[in-house]
């Protein structure tokens, strides 16, 4: 029977699938569509200053998105999802690979997330390493426990 934990980090990964597979999906309604003037409507919306930092790089990206590239993007979030629900299927079925994928895939991200912390402190960017931190200590030390046990056997 799969522990706790490693079901609450199973679900955690196909949550994250989840929303980046909606998010992914997303994208195709926008082929065929022109993106900058949806991209100006929620910047005049939400009442933002298109001058301003923050709406400027989304009007700008916007601006440069084709439907090529809307295409590609939409495709990389649903290989990045099946990626994040194959690992959540092997957590969930306790299976080493998948302990294994989890702790190296979260591992990458660390120095990112430290990087990203270190440009700026926000409460978002410090829960996000701890969390992530906190995944990849707990998944190393149930591997770490299940090799003591086996060598123990």
């Amino acid at each position: 029977m799969p522990s706790g934990g490693v079901r609450i980090v199973a679900a955690v990964e196909a949550g994250k699938g989840a929303v980046v597979l909606a998010a992914g999906l997303e994208l195709f309604a926008f082929l065929h569509r022109d993106v900058q003037a949806v991209a100006e409507r929620i910047v005049e919306h939400f009442h933002l200053n298109p001058a301003s930092r923050t709406p400027r790089i989304l009007l700008d990206a916007a601006g440069a998105l084709t439907d090529e590239r809307l295409v590609v993007l939409a495709m990389g979030a649903i290989a990045y999802s099946t990626l994040r629900f194959v690992e959540a299927y092997g957590l969930w079925r306790e299976r080493r690979w998948a302990e294994w994928f989890a702790v190296v895939a979260g591992s990458l991200y660390i120095p990112i997330e430290l990087y990203e912390l270190a440009r700026r402190v926000t409460w978002i960017r410090f829960g996000l390493l701890a969390v992530n931190v906190s995944i990849v200590v707990y998944l190393a030390r149930v591997l770490w426990q299940a090799r003591r046990q086996a060598a123990q056997n």
